[in-house]
């Protein structure tokens, strides 16, 4: 059903004077002049067909007509501003989802989120993972780290962490009479794959120089955290990517068994729509992950 409301600029400058019984202070509180309040005031009459004030040399007065309109313009204002209130309230806090892959979240992002939940106890971080894109457009999500070359069209993306990767196993892979000592020495291990990344341990043995090494043998994992935990019980040896196994690096649970690493285009970005980073939380967000994107990680 078609609406027939009238100019909101004239139930504004009506409800201001009518408050105020002066179109000046109404002016003032509307920041209009006052001859503009005046006009909104008169045309809000004529089409309504009906006078609202009765106007008097150096006074005002509500007519008729104009009392008993005021208070429902009066009450829909408020729920007007009730109502903003409201949605700006959940802007400010509420939940905001955050979607990335699974190891990153682990190994990356939930060690540092008691820092971001400190800052701002008023947001509900939700934590989503997947190994697909989202669409901002259709599904639930605020806001994205993924993993690329930065480039989504459509969406801002802001480089957050860049990685090496190199080879990285259980201490206990390199003590002893067979140690893990010198890249040629990993024919003597099982190599560790991990499914996404499947050419990866032929590119790094390229790099390294190492020749004469089957790079397809060993066992494969669908997801990285997988194989990282294969290496940390001892089963093999797998290619580290930097921000996914510092961690477990500095917790002793995995070491470098040599100093060569291979330097990647790829990195992990931030993502979301740009006219996202108005609304507050997600801007909160943005600003806290983007300042410490190259921090290590603290205790949460």
């Amino acid at each position: 059903m078609k609406r027939t409301l009238p100019p909101l600029n004239g139930l504004r400058a009506f409800e201001a004077a009518a408050r105020h019984m002066s179109f000046t202070d109404a002016a003032e509180e509307l920041s209009v002049t006052q001859a503009a309040i005046s006009h909104q005031v008169r045309g809000l009459e004529q089409r309504l067909g009906l006078k609202l004030f009765v106007r008097r040399n150096r006074s005002l007065l509500l007519s008729e007509a104009g009392q008993a309109y005021l208070p429902a313009v009066r009450s829909a204002f408020d729920q007007l501003n009730e109502a903003t209130e409201k949605l700006l309230q959940k802007d400010r806090g509420g939940h905001l989802t955050v979607t990335t892959t699974s190891s990153f979240a682990v190994k990356w992002l939930v060690p540092r989120l008691g820092g971001f939940q400190r800052a701002h106890p008023e947001i509900d971080v939700r934590v989503s993972t997947t190994t697909g894109l989202v669409d901002f457009s259709r599904e639930d999500v605020d806001i994205g780290i993924r993993y690329g070359r930065g480039q989504w069209p459509s969406l801002t993306a802001e480089r957050l962490v860049s990685e090496d990767i190199m080879p990285v196993c259980a201490p206990s892979l390199i003590k002893g009479p067979s140690a893990l000592k010198r890249p040629a020495d990993l024919r003597r291990f099982t190599l560790l794959h991990i499914g996404s990344f499947p050419d990866d341990w032929q590119v790094w043995l390229t790099a390294a120089g190492i020749k004469n090494i089957d790079a397809s043998r060993g066992v494969s994992f669908d997801f990285a955290l997988a194989a990282y935990q294969a290496a940390m019980d001892g089963m093999g040896v797998a290619l580290g990517r930097q921000p996914l196994v510092d961690p477990d690096l500095k917790a002793g649970r995995l070491v470098v068994p040599f100093d060569f690493k291979m330097s990647t285009e790829l990195a992990y970005y931030l993502v979301y729509p740009p006219e996202g980073i108005r609304r507050r939380k997600i801007k909160a967000f943005r600003d806290w992950i983007v300042s410490l994107s190259e921090v290590p990680a603290k205790a949460a």
